[in-house]
């Protein structure tokens, strides 16, 4: 999935806030999104989908930062829960995606995401056939549109960003290989 999808899921993830902490929604709302696109900088910094996504040990982190957050509600701590939170649900949903391949569409690679705990590739499941895919897009819009109507206008800009950026790299994803062929 694209990182504009999994930085909606984030947004999703801290709707609730708008009615229990309306005051720290925002916060949350904000860090969610940067703590869903924070496991695909491993992009640049490694191998994609091992060196910064953790399906499992993001939750060592997540669950207590949570309790945190629940006990000592603020600013930091709702940031740092909704962060770990919305990274550890991206770590574990880009299973349903498609592999770590070049062109995904060709179902080439055996390999969503690694599960550090026992040292293996988990099999993606190609629920959204790759990043980039129109209904990836789709899913982003969707995700994106309770947040576009809840929150204020700081997060309502960064979610209509996401809908441009996310709709003009469904537009060239499959045209990526070629050109990074070209410039390698």
């Amino acid at each position: 999935m694209m990182a504009t999808t999994h930085a909606a899921v984030g947004l999703l993830l801290a709707l609730p806030l708008t009615v229990l902490a309306p005051e720290l929604a925002p916060a949350a709302a904000l860090a969610a999104m940067i703590g869903g696109i924070f496991p695909d900088l491993d992009l640049v910094a490694g191998i994609h989908r091992r060196t910064l996504h953790f399906p499992d040990y993001y939750w060592l982190g997540a669950v207590p930062a949570l309790a945190a957050a629940a006990l000592a509600p603020g600013t930091a701590t709702v940031a740092a829960a909704w962060f770990l939170l919305s990274a550890a649900v991206h770590s574990v949903s880009d299973v349903f995606g498609a592999g770590t391949e070049a062109r995904p569409w060709e179902r080439t690679s055996a390999e969503a995401v690694y599960l550090h705990s026992r040292s293996r590739w988990i099999a993606p499941r190609y629920w959204v056939r790759y990043d980039g895919a129109p209904e990836d897009y789709l899913l982003t819009v969707c995700l994106l549109a309770p947040g576009l109507v809840t929150f204020g206008p700081t997060v309502r800009r960064v979610a209509l960003a996401l809908i441009a950026v996310g709709g003009a790299y469904t537009l060239v994803r499959k045209h990526l290989p070629a050109v990074e062929e070209r410039l390698l």
